[in-house]
């Protein structure tokens, strides 16, 4: 079964052509990313997805019925645009949210202590959404969002503010989801998020879905990439048959030209720049990401 399945969907804002005949299918529990550059057309898609705005034509379905208002407390949702009630308690919050969903206000506190305990905030339990930090009031959006136990969890840049320790966390609340067989769809520009743990993806720019499937398969379907540790002129790096350089400094990943072999490149680059180590390998989704979209933009 699919948890979300979109056939032939459009969304115009006046003039503005937002979503252009999307068509997708997200399998039931899966972790599914949304990818794309600002204003592709994601933000949009979700909306509809949430029946916070509707299709203009086309068919959506969300987990099994057409009409997903009907579906809504199955759902979960943590929008880009995210506030707090200043003046609200912490517990007291998330536990508002859940009895919006259907919980007793007994359940719901209950369990937003037990998930307060599980993101380390117990001890904000009472502390004014006022007092937390950036970071922390990220958590607590998170927490609403997960506080009715739903089937279906969409997340748009769900670690926006959060440091490396909180991402991690947020990363294993997310496979830990899927392991219960929940379906986890977020909108993410952090493409080392996004292959880390994601089964598959969806690539959108200008309202066009440009990718869509597996990491494994999309992988797959483009060349590989020479991964390398190195010191020397960044511009020697462009060698023939290498037609992007993704320079990091000290390492770059140089995408090869179709047909081009890995070895006669390194031979070519071992007499221009000091190779400490080097990787033929798949491309990384942040290279497959820029080469898709660079390639498709008007």
């Amino acid at each position: 079964m699919n948890s979300i399945e979109l056939h032939g969907v459009n969304k115009y804002f006046g003039d503005h052509h937002a979503v252009r005949d999307l068509s997708f299918k997200v399998p039931e529990g899966t972790v599914y990313g949304f990818l794309g550059p600002n204003g592709a057309g994601k933000t949009s898609t979700i909306r509809m997805i949430m029946s916070i705005l509707y299709p203009d034509s086309g068919d959506l379905t969300v987990l099994g019925d057409s009409m997903p208002e009907r579906v809504k407390d199955r759902l979960g949702y943590l929008p880009e645009e995210k506030g707090l009630y200043k003046k609200m308690k912490t517990r007291d919050l998330i536990t508002y949210f859940g009895t919006l969903k259907g919980m007793s206000r007994r359940e719901a506190t209950k369990r937003a202590r037990l998930l307060l305990d599980q993101f380390g905030l117990l001890d904000c339990e009472d502390l004014h959404c006022e007092g937390l930090s950036k970071g922390m009031g990220q958590k607590v959006q998170i927490i609403a969002t997960l506080i009715h136990d739903p089937d279906l969890v969409i997340l748009d840049e769900p670690f926006s503010g959060l440091d490396p320790i909180n991402v991690e966390l947020v990363r294993e609340i997310i496979l830990d989801l899927r392991s219960k067989g929940k379906t986890v769809v977020f909108s993410t520009h952090i493409m080392e998020q996004a292959e880390q743990i994601c089964d598959s993806i969806l690539l959108v720019n200008e309202g066009r879905k440009i990718l869509d499937g597996s990491v494994t398969d999309l992988k797959r379907e483009f060349e590989p990439t020479l991964l390398l540790e190195y010191d020397g002129d960044p511009d020697s790096l462009h060698q023939p048959g290498v037609v992007r350089v993704n320079n990091m400094g000290r390492s770059a990943e140089l995408s090869l030209a179709s047909g081009t072999d890995p070895q006669r490149t390194l031979k070519s680059l071992m007499d221009a720049v000091t190779l400490h180590s080097f990787t033929v390998k798949e491309p990384s989704l942040h290279e497959i990401f820029v080469r898709s979209v660079g390639g498709s933009t008007s």
